[in-house]
Protein backbone atom coordinates (compact mmCIF):
# COMPACT_ATOMS: atom_id res chain seq x y z
CA UNK A 1 0.00 0.00 0.00
CA UNK A 2 1.18 3.63 -0.65
CA UNK A 3 1.66 6.23 1.94
CA UNK A 4 0.27 9.86 1.79
CA UNK A 5 -2.96 8.61 -0.43
CA UNK A 6 -6.17 8.26 0.88
CA UNK A 7 -7.04 4.64 0.08
CA UNK A 8 -10.40 4.40 1.52
CA UNK A 9 -11.55 7.17 -0.42
CA UNK A 10 -10.08 6.44 -3.77
CA UNK A 11 -11.48 2.94 -3.24
CA UNK A 12 -14.84 4.47 -2.58
CA UNK A 13 -15.07 6.64 -5.47
CA UNK A 14 -13.27 3.75 -7.96
CA UNK A 15 -16.06 1.59 -7.03
CA UNK A 16 -18.57 4.20 -7.44
CA UNK A 17 -17.40 4.92 -10.49
CA UNK A 18 -16.86 1.14 -12.33
CA UNK A 19 -20.48 0.17 -12.42
CA UNK A 20 -20.00 -3.11 -14.39
CA UNK A 21 -18.57 -6.14 -12.40
CA UNK A 22 -15.55 -7.58 -13.48
CA UNK A 23 -17.56 -10.62 -15.95
CA UNK A 24 -19.12 -7.91 -17.62
CA UNK A 25 -16.12 -5.66 -18.11
CA UNK A 26 -14.25 -8.77 -19.34
CA UNK A 27 -16.77 -9.70 -22.32
CA UNK A 28 -17.28 -6.50 -22.87
CA UNK A 29 -13.43 -5.72 -23.34
CA UNK A 30 -12.83 -9.32 -25.32
CA UNK A 31 -15.65 -7.97 -27.54
CA UNK A 32 -14.63 -4.74 -27.84
CA UNK A 33 -10.85 -6.05 -28.74
CA UNK A 34 -12.65 -8.51 -31.92
CA UNK A 35 -13.02 -6.94 -34.86
CA UNK A 36 -14.03 -8.49 -38.59
CA UNK A 37 -10.49 -10.08 -38.88
CA UNK A 38 -10.71 -11.82 -35.67
CA UNK A 39 -8.44 -11.36 -32.40
CA UNK A 40 -4.88 -10.10 -33.25
CA UNK A 41 -1.64 -11.85 -33.03
CA UNK A 42 0.07 -10.53 -29.88
CA UNK A 43 -0.76 -11.93 -26.53
CA UNK A 44 -3.12 -9.15 -24.76
CA UNK A 45 -6.00 -9.93 -28.03
CA UNK A 46 -5.38 -5.82 -28.20
CA UNK A 47 -7.58 -5.52 -24.92
CA UNK A 48 -7.72 -1.81 -23.62
CA UNK A 49 -4.27 -1.30 -21.16
CA UNK A 50 -6.51 0.52 -18.51
CA UNK A 51 -9.35 -2.14 -18.46
CA UNK A 52 -7.36 -4.54 -18.11
CA UNK A 53 -5.94 -2.56 -15.27
CA UNK A 54 -9.48 -2.55 -13.81
CA UNK A 55 -9.77 -6.28 -13.96
CA UNK A 56 -6.87 -6.78 -12.11
CA UNK A 57 -7.67 -3.83 -9.42
CA UNK A 58 -11.69 -6.05 -9.31
CA UNK A 59 -9.71 -8.75 -8.38
CA UNK A 60 -8.10 -7.11 -5.41
CA UNK A 61 -8.82 -6.63 -1.80
CA UNK A 62 -8.17 -2.91 -0.70
CA UNK A 63 -5.52 -4.09 1.66
CA UNK A 64 -3.39 -5.84 -1.56
CA UNK A 65 -3.70 -2.84 -3.85
CA UNK A 66 -0.35 -1.64 -5.48
CA UNK A 67 1.47 1.73 -6.58
CA UNK A 68 0.01 0.65 -10.02
CA UNK A 69 -3.43 -0.06 -8.67
CA UNK A 70 -3.78 3.15 -7.33
CA UNK A 71 -2.85 4.84 -10.28
CA UNK A 72 -5.23 3.14 -12.21
CA UNK A 73 -7.94 3.84 -9.93
CA UNK A 74 -7.36 7.58 -10.31
CA UNK A 75 -7.29 7.27 -13.95
CA UNK A 76 -10.66 5.46 -14.26
CA UNK A 77 -12.58 8.14 -11.64
CA UNK A 78 -11.08 11.04 -13.54
CA UNK A 79 -12.07 9.86 -16.49
CA UNK A 80 -15.37 9.24 -15.92
CA UNK A 81 -15.82 12.31 -13.77
CA UNK A 82 -14.51 14.36 -16.94
CA UNK A 83 -16.71 12.77 -19.32
CA UNK A 84 -19.61 13.22 -17.47
CA UNK A 85 -23.31 11.78 -18.30
CA UNK A 86 -22.54 11.72 -22.22
CA UNK A 87 -24.02 9.01 -23.36
CA UNK A 88 -23.25 9.23 -27.36
CA UNK A 89 -22.00 5.94 -28.67
CA UNK A 90 -18.38 6.67 -28.67
CA UNK A 91 -18.06 8.08 -25.05
CA UNK A 92 -20.21 5.27 -24.27
CA UNK A 93 -17.73 3.06 -25.90
CA UNK A 94 -14.94 4.99 -23.86
CA UNK A 95 -16.59 4.55 -20.66
CA UNK A 96 -17.36 1.30 -21.19
CA UNK A 97 -13.82 0.07 -21.93
CA UNK A 98 -13.19 0.96 -17.45
CA UNK A 99 -16.24 -0.71 -16.49
CA UNK A 100 -18.49 2.23 -16.06
CA UNK A 101 -21.86 2.02 -17.94
CA UNK A 102 -23.29 5.98 -18.29
CA UNK A 103 -26.82 4.13 -18.92
CA UNK A 104 -26.50 2.26 -15.93
CA UNK A 105 -28.17 4.93 -12.64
Amino acid sequence: MTEGVDTDLLWEEFHRAVNMNSEELRSYLLTAASDEEGFPPDPDLGIDELGRGVLHVLGKRKGDLTRADLDVMRQVVELVETMGDRTDDESRRTQMTVGHDPLRG
